[in-house]
């Protein structure tokens, strides 16, 4: 096997590839993880089909251990859905609302608090034109396809999308004629239409952007959008049409019979699915095996963004990015300046390959390396102007394809691996596919007739005219009481977003609903108020309400005010 010649070549004899059934095996011993990624990246056809299972072990590193909940219970003991989905991120619940549509039992399963913990809203909410993803993927088309239905997905779900366009930047002529015969081929690959625009052009729009860039490429089909608030709408929808979802509720095992999976043992009792989804993210190699069907590897990678203050929002309209001549990194696809819907400015992200699924720890070389990238075309960007940063993980396998099929070896899970950038793009198309796939299965779907396309967020105060705001204040005064100075948000917002079709009961759900504490005090002033707010609501003490997590209680003691 020429595969085996360039292990060898690599890494002596310490590392072997088999071929087994349509897998590649690695085994044998490295002595780092960026050892054990580099061997599964020399085994892996990008966009194959062949998928590598990387068994090697790493001296002195142990298997990372899943973080569960603490609850243990038997709500769900017994229950027999039709089809179960492990994973509440943006692609389990856009799945979950797109089976809703249907006359079918659906429980989705979520190990976290509340939906959209981990990739989906750790990452920068770009909507991509696809431009860097070559034809042939899976990744390509159903990224394409789903960029194309965003307009109308987020019309009926009430959310914010902003379809800006996006500017790619070159700070030098030498590649200028490449680029221009090259606009025919984005043209017929890339979602949307694109365009050569001189430096003049571009600077009519982004007056910001760094003198030294002398062209760019802009494509209209990018856009941006908030992940987290679009996760919570597609598992709101799917509520309101008959779903399930189930918190805090991790699976822990499953159970076969010959070539079908009878039981999925989870923290809060035993379910007897008829069909399981796995869109576990990072996790979806783990679900793949308990199910008898491991036939890829995940090998997680981090990202690193800055939120950038509003006022920083003046500098940026669209998308924009730099391309340079430096060696590129093909495990990103770079990262740039993000203008999103709700003000603010994203930085980000890079892309390190790690061995840690839950450690979203942000490392200051980090955000150093991204504001070092992103300066070549935002020559303004300043440390000052950070709120916040974050960490996302994604779920990157070998061949750097979407895998989205119906299992192997085990007759009765289909999976949705591998989704990492552009995931949130392709969710909607992703979704589809899955549906198709269960309909072949279980061919006698019903669509209801009852179907409810349309979700209705609850009213922004600080985007309404003042007649508007007025009028909704007069109806109910809790509008007119605000909690949140930095973003303007409202009691009566606050105390909305808590009684939606999916539980929020902490600060940090109500943040990613409602945005208090978004701004630049980072709830340094509105978080004691959401708290109180929150445990007047939910009825429970004040000293019992979390910022997020299990163990995450922000007061000590049993003094109830504040």
């Amino acid at each position: 096997m020429n595969i085996n010649r360039k292990l060898k070549k690599r890494f002596a004899n310490n590392v072997k590839a088999k071929l087994v059934d349509d897998k590649i095996v690695l085994s044998g011993n490295v002595s780092s993880w960026d050892e054990k990624v580099s061997a599964g990246l020399i085994a892996s056809k990008p966009g194959g089909r062949v998928h590598v299972v990387n068994d090697i072990k790493v001296k002195g590193l142990e298997d990372e251990k899943t973080i569960f909940p603490f609850i243990n219970d038997n709500k769900l003991d017994g229950r027999k859905p039709d089809v179960l989905i492990i994973g509440g991120g943006v692609v389990g619940c856009a799945i979950a609302r797109e089976l809703s549509k249907y006359d079918i039992d659906i429980l989705l399963v979520e190990k976290e608090y509340d939906v959209a913990l981990h990739a989906s809203s750790r990452n920068d909410g770009m909507i991509h034109p696809g431009l860097d993803i070559k034809p042939g993927r899976l990744k390509k088309k159903l990224n394409n396809i789903g960029n194309a239905m965003y307009d109308e997905f987020c019309s009926e779900l009430d959310i914010k999308f902003n379809r800006c366009g996006q500017y790619l930047c070159f700070a030098n002529y030498i590649l200028l004629i490449p680029i221009i015969f090259a606009i025919p081929y984005f043209n017929l690959t890339a979602a949307g239409k694109t365009h050569f625009v001189s430096r003049k052009e571009m600077r009519k729009r982004e007056p910001h952007i760094s003198e030294d860039i002398k062209y760019g490429l802009y494509f209209d089909g990018a856009g941006s959008i908030c992940p987290y608030g679009l996760t919570i709408a597609l598992a709101e929808n799917a509520i309101q049409n008959g779903a399930e979802i189930s918190l805090d509720t991790a699976v822990k095992d499953m159970k076969l019979s010959g070539n079908k999976i009878e039981e999925v043992v989870t923290n809060r009792g035993c379910i007897h699915p008829k069909m399981i989804i796995n869109a576990a993210g990072v996790f979806s190699e783990e679900i793949a095996k308990m199910a008898g069907d491991r036939f890829f590897s995940i090998h997680p990678r981090k990202g690193t963004s800055a939120i950038l203050d509003k006022e920083a929002k003046k500098n940026v309209n669209t998308i924009y990015s730099s391309f340079n001549l430096e060696k590129n990194n093909h495990n990103t696809k770079g990262g740039g300046i993000v203008s999103t819907v709700d003000g603010n400015v994203l930085v980000g992200p890079n892309a390190i390959e790690t061995n840690e699924k839950e450690n979203f720890d942000t490392e200051k070389s980090s955000i150093d390396s991204v504001f070092k990238k992103q300066k070549r075309v935002g020559n303004w960007l300043t440390g000052n102007d950070i709120i916040t940063y974050f960490t996302g993980v994604r779920a990157a396998t070998y061949e750097e394809d979407f895998i989205v099929e119906k299992g192997r070896n085990t007759h009765n899970i289909f999976h949705a691996a591998g989704i990492q950038s552009p995931g949130l793009t392709a969710a909607p198309a992703i979704a589809v596919m899955m549906r198709e796939l269960i309909n072949k299965e279980i061919p006698e779907m019903i669509r209801k007739e009852k179907y409810l396309s349309h979700r209705k967020t609850f009213p922004k105060i600080s985007e309404m005219d003042e007649d508007d705001r007025r009028e909704y204040i007069e109806k109910n005064p809790d509008y007119g009481e605000i909690v949140c100075r930095c973003e303007e948000i409202s009691k009566g917002e606050i105390l909305d977003s808590m009684r939606g079709p999916l539980r929020c009961d902490t600060v940090d759900a109500v943040k990613r609903r409602a945005r208090p504490g978004m701004g630049r005090c980072q709830g340094g002033f509105c978080g004691p108020q959401v708290a109180k707010l929150i445990s007047i609501e939910k009825g429970i003490p004040l000293n019992e309400v979390r910022k997020g997590y299990e163990d995450s209680y922000i007061l000590l003691g049993e003094k109830n005010e504040i």
